[in-house]
């Protein structure tokens, strides 16, 4: 199974999200399960947020290494479950895939592009207990 999250960047949430459910699905043993991340407008190449990384290390994740990248239809076609940091995203991803292969984490993630290192970290707290919350929905019994 392969699942995509989606920000608007690809420099903030999205990555944060894909290396805290990388964690959860490797502390699972979930072993048909991958994950990545890009944004809607997000400039291919672009470095993740240095608040980005150091909030997902104190989650375990080194996200460090990370390069924003923009979704094409390669990608969406290669998604079996996207999982969309705002109802805004899945609303625009709607436009080009099945709804019911979209979700929305937490309800809505807010961005927390330009804040400081607390922002990012209370970011990350509310990604990774959402993904807890929602991991049967991202990742059904079949698909495990």
């Amino acid at each position: 199974m392969n699942i995509l999250f989606v920000c608007t960047g690809n420099t903030c949430r999205s990555p944060m999200a894909e290396g805290i459910f990388k964690k959860i699905v490797a502390d699972k043993n979930l072993n048909n399960v991958n994950a990545s991340s890009a944004g809607l407008f997000a400039m291919t190449g672009d470095e993740v947020a240095q608040n980005a990384v150091e909030a997902a290390e104190r989650f375990g994740c080194d996200i460090s290494a990370h390069r924003a990248r923009r979704i094409t239809s390669y990608i969406l076609d290669e998604t079996d479950k996207f999982v969309c940091m705002t109802p805004e995203h899945a609303a625009s991803l709607a436009l080009y895939v099945p709804r019911e292969k979209i979700t929305v984490l937490g309800g809505g993630i807010p961005d927390p592009y330009g804040g400081n290192l607390e922002t990012y970290l209370t970011c990350a707290n509310s990604i990774r207990n959402s993904l807890l919350a929602q991991l049967d929905e991202i990742v059904s019994e079949e698909e495990r």
